[in-house]
């Protein structure tokens, strides 16, 4: 994982990462090349995917707030992360940090559904449907009934990251993906976009989008909104 910009010059973002060693290939949060802008990355010790995903990340509470501090004084102006479980967090590390906080991609789901037409909603493929709670859509701003699909928990996609194992097989993680994603579509016909929680998805999200014929956000589409606000364009004067 790239700890320093992608390019040079001050990052904007920074990044509160999971400890990790599992793959992180081109659109995961954690691979730097996935940004057309400079970020940031600090690991967050002790707080493994299966800590925060299945168990109870507030007592990591202490170890995030130390390492988005150190994002802070490195001069990112706003801060994120690489899961989107910590979303339960949102509140109190927003007012511990000081700055614009974006725990999770979940919080896209009342925007998204917002845009979509009359009985249309967001539907919420996740790795852990047993671990993502009616608290966690609540925590994001999203009605507690939103639609979901998790992932297969010995699968090709989810089983890597929750045991940390540092090989993956992309492409029958792929597979994994798309096979959830019809799921979901089909369990609930009302669904009209897709929101990825885990930010591990990201790079099969163009081929989610393809299959289901869905759009479909994720931790990028949020973060490249985030960064958006935070260093807006700047065009010639007229």
């Amino acid at each position: 994982m790239q700890k320093e910009a992608a390019k040079s010059g001050q990052a904007s973002v920074g990044v509160l990462m999971l400890q990790t060693c599992f793959p992180r290939p081109l659109g995961d949060i954690g691979n730097a090349l996935s940004w057309d802008f400079p970020v940031h990355y600090r690991v967050v010790e002790g707080a493994s995917a299966r800590k925060v995903v299945l168990q109870d990340p507030s007592e990591l509470f202490d170890a995030f707030v130390t390492a988005g501090r150190e994002l802070v004084e490195a001069g990112c102006a706003g801060i994120t992360t690489s899961c989107g479980f910590l979303g339960l967090m949102q509140d109190e590390l927003k007012s511990a940090l000081g700055v614009p906080f974006a725990s999770s991609s979940l919080m896209q789901v009342p925007m998204v559904e917002a845009v979509l037409p009359a009985g249309k909603r967001a539907g919420v493929l996740t790795i852990s449907a047993e671990g993502l709670t009616p608290a966690h859509l609540a925590a994001a701003g999203a009605f507690e009934n939103t639609p979901l699909q998790g992932m297969n928990p010995q699968g090709a996609f989810a089983r890597p990251i929750l045991e940390d194992l540092k090989e993956m097989d992309f492409e029958a993680c792929r597979r994994d993906m798309l096979e959830a994603a019809t799921e979901l579509t089909k369990r609930h016909s009302d669904v009209g976009a897709i929101v990825l929680e885990c930010t591990n998805m990201v790079p099969h999200a163009a081929d989610i989008a393809s299959e289901t014929g869905l759009p479909v956000y994720s931790i990028h589409s949020f973060v490249r909104w985030f960064h958006a606000g935070l260093s807006p364009s700047s065009f010639p004067k007229a």
